[in-house]
């Protein structure tokens, strides 16, 4: 890399703020990952479309040289996601092998058939808020309802619900150090391990039981069941809690907008705005070249490590006002959840769960407005989802 490359994170400044810096240097932009390791950053559309070519990049860390000839250490924090042996991480057969089982248990009909479930999930904590009129949101809201609506469809406990959080939070986060990552995988992985147990003595009306039922003529290991489990629930929650994080701010400091869902009932279109707007996922890991590939005009060699940019819808070559939040928008071409054979599994829950919360939230509280300014608000330190850490609310502006 002969251009300067951006440290990701940059003491001093939030992963949003880095991420700014990022995409106005380029379509394909040199970064420097916790540790040193070296890696690229495509940020616009055109770029990321060609990142999500399967042809050009592979999903499995076995094409990326470093990971595997000891340039980049074994204690490297995110081993713990790089190296796990899930779907996620596989090309071609192996991927279809996995993506069939999941797929025949998580279908967007399914899905959708448990809209009256969500509803009450959401109503029940609305209904609990904390008393007074100003409370923090992501504690109260944002955070468990993502987490019990997740939970909840896997037939997962309320008592086990905070540890899945807790090693959520460790393995995801930049300030993790490698042994902390290792530790959270291997309690959630056995915690994983005995909620399959449980489900095949005492099967549920749930999508774990699901998932043992489709795998019956598929035959996965429990290992790679485990595996399925982590990706389903922890990024069908993680992400989720940022995205309604950030849209509450966005549609604060958006008034006029905020009107006109209320007004039309334009939730559904909040949603996709607030996907292309402002992301929750702002780098998805993790692609590597499959040989010496040209990227937006970039020369990229073959096994580099490349992530794309999850904002790619402010990209202004391609989006007209990328800059303003407007729900009239067209978001045909969104690309938000990916693209191709890794489309996001879980794009019809979080759709659904958003516009739940999001509709049922404002229509409850519509005066809803944010308790500190704007530029106040801590995010997450991560560098793959973001949102804010706290969000600090008045439930009634006027009183």
């Amino acid at each position: 890399m002969s251009e300067q490359a951006i440290q990701l994170p940059t003491a001093g400044e939030s992963t949003f703020e880095t991420f700014d810096r990022i995409r106005k240097r380029g379509e394909v932009v040199p970064i420097e990952l916790p540790g040193g390791v070296p890696a690229w950053m495509a940020t616009s559309y055109r770029a990321v479309s060609e990142v999500l070519d399967d042809k050009l990049f592979s999903k499995s860390a076995t094409r990326c040289p470093a990971l595997q000839d000891g340039t980049i250490p074994a204690d490297w924090p995110l081993r713990s996601l790089t190296d796990i042996d899930h779907m996620l991480n596989k090309d071609g057969l192996d991927h279809r092998r996995l993506r069939k089982t999941i797929s025949q248990a998580f279908t967007p009909a399914r899905v959708a058939a448990l809209e009256p479930r969500i509803e009450k999930i959401a109503a029940n904590l609305i209904a609990n808020f904390p008393s007074g009129d100003r409370i923090d949101l992501v504690s109260a809201f944002t955070t468990p309802f993502p987490v019990r609506v997740i939970c909840a469809l896997f037939g997962v406990p309320m008592a086990a619900q905070p540890r899945l959080k807790d090693w959520t939070a460790t393995m995801v986060s930049h300030t993790s150090t490698a042994e902390q990552a290792q530790n959270a995988m291997a309690g959630m992985m056995g915690y994983f391990t005995e909620l399959l147990e449980c489900k095949r003595r005492e099967p549920g009306d749930d999508l774990t039981t699901a998932l043992l039922h489709a795998d019956m003529e598929n035959e996965l290991t429990i290992d790679e069941l485990c595996n399925m489990l982590w990706i389903v629930i922890v990024a069908g929650h993680e992400t989720t809690v940022h995205l309604l994080g950030n849209a509450v701010v966005t549609l604060c400091t958006h008034p006029e907008q905020r009107a006109k869902a209320l007004a039309e009932d334009r939730w559904a279109d909040v949603v996709e705005e607030m996907l292309r707007y402002k992301s929750s996922v702002v780098g998805a890991l993790m692609r590597y070249a499959r040989h010496d590939v040209t990227v937006a005009g970039v020369d990229i060699p073959a096994g580099s490590m490349m992530m794309w940019y999850g904002g790619v819808g402010r990209d202004a070559r391609h989006y007209p006002d990328a800059d303003t939040f407007d729900i009239d928008h067209d978001h045909r071409d969104q690309l938000a959840f990916g693209r191709g054979p890794h489309f996001c599994l879980g794009a019809p829950l979080a759709r659904l769960e958003s516009r739940i919360a999001l509709s049922m939230l404002f229509n409850r509280f519509p005066r809803l407005s944010l308790a500190c300014d704007p530029t106040d608000i801590e995010y997450a330190p991560q560098i793959s989802t973001n949102g804010p850490l706290e969000l600090p609310v008045r439930l009634d502006s006027t009183t």
